[in-house]
């Protein structure tokens, strides 16, 4: 091996640790918002297992919050679609449910999408 080899490779793996560690990084500082209308009706703790319940346009909405991921238990809607959508555990995913003009995803406390002066 060459010397230019050899930095290549530790460049390679600083970089793939730095992506591991944005990828896995620890939630703890996110919290779980539900909207009803594009109003922030309920802040949830994703650290605290629990079930709640919300009212919705055609009824009440059950959200269950396990293991530090939220999804809809119950819900009132022709098709059932917001309880039979999985678990999400990012704010990539939200869950929307429109029939009941609920929305619910995750919010990070600390991180700035963009600045606007």
């Amino acid at each position: 091996m060459i010397k230019n080899d050899i930095k290549l490779i530790v460049l390679i793996l600083i970089l793939v640790i730095i992506l591991m560690l944005v990828l896995f990084k620890d939630n703890s500082n996110n919290e779980i918002l539900v909207y009803y209308e594009d109003k922030i009706i309920k802040r949830i703790n994703p650290n605290i297992d629990n079930t709640y319940t919300v009212e919705g346009y055609l009824g009440d909405v059950v959200i269950e919050v396990k293991d530090k991921k939220v999804r809809v238990k119950e819900e009132t809607s022709p098709y059932h679609l917001c309880s039979k959508q999985s678990f999400i555990s990012n704010s990539y995913t939200p869950i929307i449910c429109l029939p009941n003009k609920i929305v619910i995803k995750f919010s990070q406390k600390e991180d700035i999408d963009e600045v606007v002066y």
